[in-house]
C-alpha cells in the first residue's frame, strides 16, 4: 500500500515510523525484557504518532474546539502515566494509521483528476489566416475562431466544427459511444476524442478552459468535495462526547483532591475513567463489520475502497446504469447476416464476402465482421486494391469483383431502416455496385444483465435507470432486453451528472454504475459509484468508489445486500460497546473500579464486538447475500 509515492507523504512517514517502533518495544515488552530495552521505543512510537494529531488538536482548541484525535492523544498519555504504556501505545498507533490512509485516499484523488488533463493534446496545429501555412502551439493558447489541422491518428486539441473534411471520431472518453462517430462538416468535435483516417479542418468553438475535458474535471473536484466523511450531526456528537468526557475527567480528578482525597487514589480514579470511557470500543464497533464486508466482497470481486463506501452501499434506493462497457460488453459483436433476394448468396457466403473486403481494415466493425467469419471458420478470399472513405466504409477487389462495405446511408438508402430501428448498427454489401445483403451489429448485453437489473429492482424498489451517451434507438432495444423502463439517451458527461444531482436533491440515494472518462462526474456526484475494473478509464476508477474486478454484474446486489448485513452487525456492536461502557462509567463513579477489572472489561468489550463484526468473514455470509438478498430499500 505504501508505495514510494505515498511514502512521501508526511502522515503515512509518521505513520509507518509510529508502527515500526511499536512493532519493536510489543516482543519486548511482552517477553519480560528490561524496561530501559523497550521504554524509549514505546516513548519513539508517541511522539511519532502522536505529535502531528496533537498539535493539530492544540491549534483546532485555540479555536475553541476540540478534536477527537487530541482527545485519544490524552487518553493515551493518560494511560501510560498510570503504567498502561502498551495501551497508549496502540491507541497511537491506530490514529496515525488512519490518519495516513485519508491522506492517501486524498492524494490519489488529485492525481487522478489531474491525470485526465492528459486526455487533451499538449499541441495543435494552427492555420495561419490567408493560408499563410501552419504553426504548432500550445492547445491551451487556442481561442475561440481558431482553425485547427488535425491529422488522422491525432488527438482533437480543442472543442469545435469540422470545417472541412470527412473521418470518423473515437470519442468514447466523452460520449460513451462503443464506436467511432462519422464527422463531416458542420458536426461537432471534443478536445481529446481521437481522429480516424481522414484530415479535419476544425473551427474552435470554446475556450480550452471551457472545453467538455476541462468540465469533467471541475465538476469531479466539486462533486468530490461534496462528499466530506464526517457529517455535521456526527461532529457535533464527537465535540459533545469530547467536551463531556474531559470535564468528567477533570472533575473526578479535582474535586476529590480538594475535599482531601490522596493524589493517588484520585489519579488512579480519573485515570481508569479516562480508560473505560475511551471510545474505542465504539470505533472497533464500527470496522470489523464494515471491513469484513469489504474482505469478503474482494474475494467475489467487487473492491469497496473503504469502510465509509461499505456504509454508504447499504443506503442505496436508487440505481443509475451505464450502457456501453456496463451492461453491455462494449465491442460489436455481429447479431444479424441478410443476403438479398436474388444475390445467389448464403449467410456465410455473405459474411465471407464482406470479411474478405474488410480484412486490411482496423475498424472496430471490421474487426467484428471478420471475427465473426473466424467463429464460423470460414476461409476468406485474399483481397486487393483495398481503399478506406471515412464515414463511408471500405473497397477492395475480391475475386475479382469490385466489393464495398460501409454505411447503408451511402450505399444502400433506405434498405436498414429495421435494422437501425431495432438499435443495431447496420452495414451494407455491395458487389459491382449492387446491393447484395445486410449485416447488423450491435454491442451485446453482459452475462446475467437481465437477472442483476431484476435483483436490483427488488432491493431498491424501483427500476434501474439507464444513462446512456449512446442514440435513443440502440438505448431503448438495449433497455427492453434487460428489463429497464426509464432511459436517458444521448447524455454527455455534465448531462449525467446533472441527472444523479436532481435525483440526490429529491432524497434518493442513487448508486451510479459506469466504466469510462463519461462517467466520472457522474460517479462522484453519486451518492455510491461503482466502476467495471476490466475496461474501465483509470480517473473511472479513480472516482468511483467501489470497482467490480472482473466485470461481473451480479455480485452488485449481493455486495448491495452484504452491506445491509454489515449495517446491523454495526448497530448490535454499537450497543453492546455503549452497554460495556455505560456499566463501566457507572461503576467507576459510584464505587471502586479496580483499574485490572476496568482494563480488563473495556478490552472485553472490544474483543467481544471484534468477534461479532467477523462474523461476515465467512464464506457463507456471501452466500447468503448471494441467494437471498433483502427486498426493499
Amino acid at each position: 500500500m505504501f508505495t514510494s509515492t505515498y511514502v512521501r507523504l508526511p502522515e503515512a512517514r509518521w505513520a509507518l515510523a509510529a508502527l515500526g517502533l511499536f512493532l519493536l518495544a510489543l516482543p519486548l515488552h511482552l517477553l519480560g525484557a528490561p524496561a530501559w530495552t523497550w521504554a524509549p521505543l514505546y516513548a519513539a512510537t508517541y511522539v511519532c504518532g502522536g505529535w502531528e494529531p496533537g498539535w493539530e488538536g492544540l491549534k483546532a482548541l485555540r479555536e475553541k474546539t476540540l478534536d477527537v484525535d487530541l482527545l485519544m492523544v490524552v487518553a493515551a498519555l493518560g494511560a501510560a502515566a498510570i503504567g498502561q504504556v502498551l495501551d497508549g501505545a496502540l491507541l497511537i498507533v491506530i490514529f496515525a494509521t488512519s490518519g495516513a490512509l485519508e491522506a492517501i485516499a486524498t492524494h490519489r484523488t488529485a492525481e487522478s483528476v489531474r491525470s485526465l488533463l492528459d486526455l487533451a493534446p499538449a499541441t495543435a496545429t494552427r492555420l495561419l489566416p490567408g493560408g499563410a501555412g501552419e504553426e504548432t502551439v500550445p492547445a491551451d493558447t487556442l481561442a475561440i475562431g481558431d482553425t485547427v489541422l488535425v491529422r488522422p491518428g491525432e488527438r482533437v486539441g480543442a472543442d469545435g466544427v469540422v470545417t472541412e473534411g470527412e473521418s470518423e471520431i473515437d470519442q468514447a472518453t466523452i460520449t460513451g459511444e462503443p464506436l467511432p462517430v462519422a464527422k463531416r462538416p458542420g458536426e461537432e468535435v471534443f478536445a481529446g476524442t481521437v481522429n480516424g483516417t481522414g484530415a479535419l479542418r476544425v473551427r474552435v468553438t470554446r475556450d480550452p478552459a471551457d472545453s467538455v475535458i476541462a468540465r469533467i474535471v471541475t465538476l469531479v473536484e466539486e462533486a468530490s468535495e461534496t462528499k466530506a466523511p464526517t457529517q455535521l450531526f456526527i461532529e457535533k456528537i464527537e465535540q459533545r462526547y469530547s467536551w463531556a468526557m474531559v470535564t468528567a475527567t477533570l472533575a473526578l480528578f479535582l474535586i476529590p483532591l480538594s475535599l482531601g482525597a490522596t493524589l493517588d487514589d484520585t489519579l488512579l480514579r480519573a485515570m481508569t475513567f479516562m480508560i473505560v470511557a475511551s471510545p474505542c470500543a465504539v470505533v472497533l464497533a464500527t470496522m470489523p463489520p464494515l471491513l469484513s464486508a469489504i474482505a469478503n466482497a474482494g474475494r467475489h470481486g467487487v473492491l469497496a475502497k473503504s469502510a465509509v463506501v461499505m456504509e454508504r452501499l447499504a443506503q442505496i434506493d436508487a440505481v443509475a446504469l451505464d450502457k456501453t462497457g456496463t451492461l453491455t460488453e462494449g465491442t460489436p459483436r455481429v447479431t444479424d447476416i441478410r443476403p438479398l433476394p436474388g444475390s445467389g448468396l448464403d449467410e456465410d457466403a455473405l459474411l465471407a464476402l464482406a470479411a474478405s473486403a474488410e480484412h486490411p481494415s482496423e475498424h472496430p466493425l471490421a474487426r467484428a465482421i471478420t471475427g465473426a467469419a473466424r467463429e464460423r471458420g470460414l476461409v476468406l478470399a485474399e483481397a486487393t486494391d483495398f481503399a478506406s472513405a471515412p464515414g463511408t466504409g471500405v473497397t477492395a477487389t475480391v475475386k475479382g469483383r469490385d466489393i464495398r462495405v460501409g454505411a447503408p446511408a451511402r450505399l444502400f438508402p433506405g434498405g436498414a431502416t429495421d435494422l437501425e430501428a431495432s438499435g443495431r448498427t447496420a452495414v451494407a454489401v455491395l458487389r459491382d455496385g449492387t446491393p447484395v445483403g445486410l449485416i447488423g451489429l450491435a454491442d451485446r448485453p453482459r452475462p446475467g444483465a437481465a437477472a442483476t437489473v431484476a435483483a436490483l429492482t427488488a432491493y431498491t424498489g424501483r427500476s434501474p435507470v439507464l444513462l446512456t451517451g449512446d442514440n435513443e434507438a440502440a438505448a431503448r432495444h438495449l433497455a427492453a432486453e434487460v428489463g429497464i423502463t426509464e432511459v436517458r439517451a444521448g447524455l454527455l458527461p455534465q448531462d449525467k451528472a446533472t441527472a444523479v444531482r436532481e435525483w440526490e436533491q429529491a432524497g434518493r440515494k442513487v448508486l451510479l454504475v459506469g466504466d469510462g472518462v463519461n462517467d466520472a462526474p457522474a460517479l462522484a456526484a453519486a451518492h455510491t459509484g461503482v466502476a467495471m475494473g476490466r475496461a474501465g478509464s483509470d480517473l473511472a476508477l479513480e472516482t468511483a468508489d467501489a470497482v467490480v474486478v472482473r466485470d461481473e454484474l451480479a455480485t452488485l446486489p449481493a455486495v448491495l445486500d452484504l452491506s445491509r448485513r454489515a449495517r446491523r452487525l454495526v448497530i448490535q456492536n454499537l450497543l453492546i460497546a455503549g452497554t460495556f461502557i455505560a456499566v463501566l462509567v457507572t461503576w467507576d463513579l459510584v464505587g471502586h473500579l479496580p483499574l485490572p477489572l476496568g482494563v480488563a472489561g473495556h478490552e472485553g468489550s472490544t474483543v467481544l464486538v471484534g468477534l461479532n463484526g467477523l462474523r461476515l468473514l465467512r464464506e457463507s455470509a456471501w452466500r447468503r447475500a448471494a441467494s437471498t438478498p433483502e427486498l426493499g430499500p
